[in-house]
Parts: structure tokens; sequence; C-alpha cells
């Protein structure tokens, strides 16, 4: 298993609008980690990778869902909500309940590890700028590393 934690920086403390259009979807409050993590899927859709976006609850999936179709038309990223779209779903599938099937990579947007991480090859974590997310990310590392796992740390500034 290999786990990735991208440390974002103070530059990119304040929420994205980059990919929103605020006055048309109200998308002016997008994390910056959530920004990283919708470039980071048309990275890994664009190497082939089926993903999967596991977020802390429904609301956060749903705001996931709409930065990742403000994408220009020539960057789309197919992708789905869990339980929506194909049978085996779209190659970036975000959800918050425990997934029913298997995907190389997991990119995940909540303060713990789920239980299932053990099932993907690559996780994908964040390291955002506020305290207390900073923490949990601190305490995600300390576990990776419990279970014989070094984690990579990549500045994303």
């Amino acid at each position: 298993m290999q786990v990735q934690f991208y440390v974002l920086s103070d530059a990119q403390q304040q929420p994205s609008t980059e990919l929103a259009a605020p006055s048309a979807s109200g998308l002016a409050n997008v994390p910056a980690h959530f920004t990283l993590a919708c470039q980071l899927c048309a990275d890994l859709y664009r190497a082939g990778q089926r993903v999967l976006v596991f977020c802390e609850n429904q609301q956060d999936a749903e705001l996931l869902d709409e930065v990742l179709w403000q994408f220009d038309a020539e960057r789309f990223v197919p992708h789905n909500l869990a339980g929506e779209g194909p049978q085996r779903g779209a190659p970036i599938e975000i959800s918050w309940q425990t997934p029913k099937s298997s995907r190389q990579v997991l990119v995940n947007l909540t303060a713990s590890i789920p239980t299932f991480a053990n099932r993907f090859v690559q996780i994908i974590e964040f390291v955002p700028v506020a305290e207390a997310q900073k923490t949990a990310a601190r305490e995600k590392y300390k576990h990776y590393r419990q279970l014989g796992v070094t984690p990579e740390t990549i500045n994303a500034s």
C-alpha cells in the first residue's frame, strides 16, 4: 500500500473559487483540499486509474461532485456519486458510504482512516492548514506508520 499526504500551504488556506463560478453555482466556499482532490482525480483519470473519493458525509460528496462538474469540457472527468451512473460506476466514484466495488486509488477526505482502506493500492490524504484538520492528519500519519507503511509527504504548493 502506497500512502501520500498532500500538505497544503498557508497560501492555499482560503477556500477556492478557481474552478467554480460562485454567482451561477453557489460554490463560493470550496475547501482548498477539495479543489486539490478534484485536480488529482483528473490526473488519475487520465492515467487510467479507477478512484474512490471518500467523503465525511453526503453534503461533502455532493459538493465535490459539483466541483468536478465545473471543469472545462475538454478537461471533463467522468464521475458519479455512489449508487448513480453505470453499473460498475464511472472512473471516479464519490461516496460517504462503505464502497461495494474495489478500485485502485482511495482519495480520503475524512478525518480518519476508513476501515476498508487496506483494499486500495494507493491512498491519498491531505494536510489542510486548519489546526484541527492538521492534527487529524498527524494522527492518520502515525496510524499508517503503525501499520508498517511509510507515507510520502508532498508539498501541494
